[in-house]
């Protein structure tokens, strides 16, 4: 009874460990997305910065206008990289955060699978320790009749 309850308990924390995994895949893939969102705003920043053209040719105030215009384009495209690299960070310790709840599970899987290989033995000696008994016995009554 008690490997039973071993194996019963062993079951929960595999499958709450698979819960946790799966939890943490999803937030995993959230921020894969927000990464791609960074990585679409900066490729789309950069084309507003090339594609207002040459301030040089132009007169004056349109001149300044323009240069001004790209002078925030790239402050804005640099605030951006160096949050894409925070949550790069952010993201590697995400995985980190997976991988090891990845092998937590499978360690305990392991365990599990193990613990039920255990039992079924016993239960497979036990059945045929039962059996042996039985034919003992018929053998000792028929050799008595």
């Amino acid at each position: 009874m008690k490997r039973e309850q071993t194996i019963a308990s062993l079951g929960t924390l595999v499958q709450l460990r698979s819960i946790d995994v799966d939890r943490l895949q999803a937030d995993l893939a959230s921020q894969e997305a927000t990464r791609a969102r960074y990585q679409n705003n900066l490729a789309r920043m950069d084309a507003l910065a090339t594609g207002s053209g040459a301030s040089g040719a132009l007169p004056l105030a349109l001149a300044l206008n323009c240069g001004a215009y790209k002078q925030n384009v790239m402050a804005m495209a640099d605030l951006h990289r160096v949050d894409l690299a925070l949550h790069e960070a952010n993201m590697a310790v995400a995985q980190r955060k997976l991988t090891d709840a990845y092998t937590k599970r499978e360690l305990l899987g392991k365990v599990l699978e193990q613990q039920q290989v255990q039992f079924a033995r016993e239960q497979n000696r036990s059945v045929r320790k039962r059996e042996d008994d039985i034919a003992t016995q018929s053998w000792m009554a028929g050799r008595t009749a």
